[in-house]
């Protein structure tokens, strides 16, 4: 893919790099409130072909290092260091699970192109692709259920992002199934520049007992399938992320007027949204549309990854 191969090749020149696939919470339904004070829920979760890249090579000092670089690394580095990126705490709790004494000596760049608390898994992202990556350069070839057991350890969000693929979360969102027959979704991805925490809009939450979501086909026979069961489902962040600041859901708007948008919606707790069409092309052209109307948004066209 196009997008893969140039995020690829603007990371890093001297070593190898892996894509964090931007998350999308296609629909996502609370369903309750667990004594811990988080909440149960239940999303659709796909993944687009663009997102973060992490580039790692041979540490000359002996030390393993992160640079974090890209259009939205000053975002980033406001509140969270080098040393307490979720990218180097992946590769910590990597090389424990593996036995080492010590952290392999590595050079790390994290270039960030994707909005920071924007709802598109970000953080989570980045700590996936960290343990792909680190498990593949290190030669530790742990099996795909200790990188999952590892992931899970890191975050709730880490191991769905790890597997980058549609799938149904529940839980806490760490209770994951791969979701069959899903096909490639052309999209536009906006956000209008606002970072929305995710626990102010938890907090926000006035029904903290919804249904589940709708039951899954065994496979969409179409794109129009997949939009027609969307309409079914729900967002119940969206509401509550408007409360906590009202142009959380100015992308999700803004993508529903286009004209050849066929559904739009926030994703997880926003304020990025994303917006279907019918091609690449048209998401395309879209996306042209509403970086003229939005020049200071962050909008891409991509497509997800299918099953």
């Amino acid at each position: 893919m196009d997008e893969i191969a140039r995020a690829v090749e603007g990371a890093v020149s001297d070593g190898a790099s892996e894509l964090a696939c931007a998350k999308i919470n296609l629909a996502l339904h609370v369903t309750g409130r667990r004594t811990d004070g988080y909440h149960n829920i239940e999303s659709l979760v796909v993944f687009a072909d663009c997102g973060d890249v992490l580039g790692a090579a041979p540490s000359a000092d002996g030390r393993m290092r992160l640079t974090v670089k890209g259009e939205f690394a000053g975002s980033l580095t406001e509140t969270t260091g080098p040393h307490d990126n979720l990218v180097t705490r992946a590769a910590s709790d990597l090389a424990r699970a593996a036995g080492k004494a010590e952290v392999p000596p590595t050079k790390l760049t994290l270039t960030k192109r994707i909005p920071v608390a924007a709802g598109l898994g970000g953080g989570s992202a980045d700590a996936a692709a960290a343990l792909r990556l680190l498990n593949r350069e290190w030669r530790l070839n742990l099996a795909a259920g200790r990188l999952a057991e590892v992931a899970r350890g890191i975050g709730a969000d880490v191991p769905m992002c790890l597997a980058s693929r549609p799938l149904l979360a529940k839980g806490i969102g760490e209770k994951i199934t791969p979701v069959a027959g899903m096909p490639t979704i052309p999209i536009v991805l906006a956000h209008p520049g606002i970072p929305v925490e995710t626990a102010a809009v938890f907090a926000q939450l006035a029904a903290r007992d919804g249904e589940p979501l709708p039951a899954l086909p065994a496979k969409f026979a179409s794109l129009l399938e997949v939009i027609f069961w969307l309409r079914q489902a729900r967002n119940d962040l969206a509401e509550p992320a408007a409360l906590v600041n009202k142009a959380a859901v100015s992308a999700a708007k803004a993508l529903m007027r286009d004209p050849d948008c066929l559904f739009a919606r926030m994703s997880g707790s926003g304020a990025a949204a994303f917006g279907i069409f019918i091609t690449l092309q048209a998401a395309e052209r879209a996306a042209e549309r509403l970086r003229a109307a939005k020049p200071a948004w962050w909008v891409v066209a991509a497509t997800t990854l299918p099953s």
